[in-house]
C-alpha cells in the first residue's frame, strides 16, 4: 500500500473484535478490507470476556472452534444480579462462554491477516470527504500522512467512534450518573462475591487462574473526570469503604473506569459510511452484552455489504441493516438500563428486586429471560 495514497473496496476503523470479525467476513466474500487502529499493538486486557450462546454458534460455524475450546462454560447467568439457570436451550453451545477478550481479538485478528485482510496499526484515521461514489479517508500513521479511497467505510472505532463523529452521524444518548472502578489483581485471597450489594454500595469479586477481577461502585459517589485510568489506591479506597476489606496489599494487573453513559446512533448508516458495534450503540458492561451485539452486527452487515460491493445485493440492503440491527441494540439498551437500577438502585430498588425474584421463579419468565441472554431470540 502506497504511503500517500491507496485505494480500498472497504476501510474498517477500529481493530477490536467487531472490526476484525467484520474483515474476516468481508475477506472470506472476496471483499478488499483495510482496517485502520490507531493503537500500536493489539490489546491484551481481558475486559468483556463472556460470549452468548448464539455469539458461539457464529465463530463455530467460521471454524474458530480453538478459541471456543479454550471458554470455560458457565451454565448460569443474571438479570441485574438476581441469578438463574440457562436451562432448556437447543444448541450445542448452550449457556455462556468464557474467554478474555484479547484472546478473542487475537484469533480474529490473526484469521483477518491469514484471509488477505490489511491490519494498518498505529494509524489514526483524522478526516473523511464522502462523495457520490467513494470516501477519501485521511489517515496519519507512522510515516506521515496518508489518503485511502475506500467504496464503503465502516466505524467500529467504539463509543466514542471518531468515524460517528466525523461523518455527523446523530445520536440519542444519556449522559454519565453513575461509575463503577474495575481491576484485575494477583497475589489476593478473598472470596468471591456475586453482585453484591451492601449499606455502602456495589461489588463484585471473582478468581480465575489466580486472578481476581474486582468491581466495585459506592453509592452517592459521582462521575470522576478521567484522562487515563484510576491508581490503584483509589481502587483499594472504594473496594474498602463498601466491603470492608483490604486488598492493598494485591498486585494490579490492569485498572479500568467506566460509567453508565449510554446511547445509540439514530441510523446506522450515512450514504457509504456505516457504523457497527459500540460506534453505533453504547452502554456500561453488563453480561457482555456490547461484545456480542457488535460481534453480530459484523455478521450481519458483512453480508449485506460483501453483496453490496460485488453488485448481487437487492437495492436498499445496505438500508436493511439498520432496520434489522437498530431494534436488536436499542431492545439490549433497554434492559440494560433496567439491570442498571436494580443493581446500583438505592435503597428505592429493594420492592422491585423481591418481587423480580419471585417472577424468575416462573419457568416462562425464565424461558423469556434465557433467550434474551443466549440471544437466540434474534438468529441472523
Amino acid at each position: 500500500m502506497s504511503p500517500s495514497r491507496a485505494d480500498a473496496q472497504v476501510v474498517i476503523v477500529g481493530a477490536g473484535p467487531v472490526g476484525l470479525l467484520l474483515a474476516c467476513e468481508l475477506r472470506r466474500a472476496r471483499v478488499q478490507a483495510v482496517v485502520v487502529e490507531r493503537l500500536a499493538g493489539p490489546m491484551t486486557e481481558s475486559r468483556a470476556s463472556q460470549l452468548t450462546t448464539l455469539t458461539a454458534e457464529l465463530l463455530h460455524e467460521r471454524g474458530f472452534d480453538a478459541l471456543l475450546a479454550e471458554a470455560a462454560h458457565e451454565p448460569r447467568t443474571h438479570f441485574g444480579g438476581l441469578g438463574f439457570a440457562l436451562s432448556g436451550v437447543d444448541s450445542a453451545y448452550a449457556g455462556n462462554w468464557k474467554v478474555p477478550q484479547y484472546r478473542t481479538e487475537a484469533a480474529l485478528g490473526e484469521r483477518a491477516v491469514r484471509l488477505g485482510a490489511t491490519v494498518l496499526r498505529a494509524h489514526e484515521l483524522t478526516g473523511l470527504t464522502q462523495r457520490p461514489d467513494h470516501v477519501l479517508c485521511r489517515i496519519q500513521g507512522p510515516d506521515g500522512p496518508a489518503t485511502i479511497r475506500a467504496q464503503y467505510v465502516v466505524g467500529c472505532d467504539g463509543a466514542h467512534s471518531t468515524v460517528r463523529r466525523l461523518a455527523g452521524f446523530r445520536v440519542t444518548a444519556k449522559a454519565a450518573t453513575k461509575e463503577l472502578l474495575r481491576a484485575d489483581l494477583t497475589g489476593l485471597r478473598i472470596r468471591d462475591r456475586r453482585f453484591e450489594r451492601l449499606a455502602g454500595g456495589f461489588a463484585v469479586a471473582a478468581t480465575r487462574d489466580g486472578v481476581t477481577r474486582v468491581m466495585v461502585h459506592a453509592f452517592g459517589a459521582g462521575v470522576a473526570e478521567r484522562t487515563a485510568p484510576p491508581a490503584f489506591g483509589e481502587v483499594v479506597q472504594a473496594w474498602e469503604r463498601v466491603t470492608g476489606e483490604d486488598i492493598s496489599g494485591a498486585a494490579p494487573l490492569w485498572l479500568d473506569a467506566f460509567d453508565n453513559a449510554k446511547g445509540q446512533a439514530d441510523a446506522y448508516r450515512l450514504g457509504r459510511i456505516l457504523l457497527a458495534g459500540d460506534a453505533a450503540h453504547w452502554h456500561p458492561p453488563v453480561g457482555g452484552q456490547a461484545l456480542n451485539t457488535g460481534l453480530q452486527d459484523a455478521v450481519d452487515l458483512g453480508r449485506a455489504l460483501a453483496g453490496t460491493v460485488h453488485g448481487g445485493a437487492a437495492p436498499g440492503s445496505l438500508d436493511t441493516y439498520h432496520d434489522r440491527r437498530h431494534p436488536v441494540a436499542a431492545r439490549v439498551l433497554d434492559h440494560v438500563a433496567a439491570q442498571e437500577q436494580l443493581m446500583l438502585g438505592g435503597p428505592e430498588a429493594e420492592p422491585l428486586r423481591a418481587v423480580l425474584s419471585e417472577l424468575i421463579g416462573l419457568d416462562r419468565v425464565r424461558a423469556h429471560l434465557t433467550a434474551m441472554a443466549s440471544n437466540l431470540d434474534q438468529r441472523l
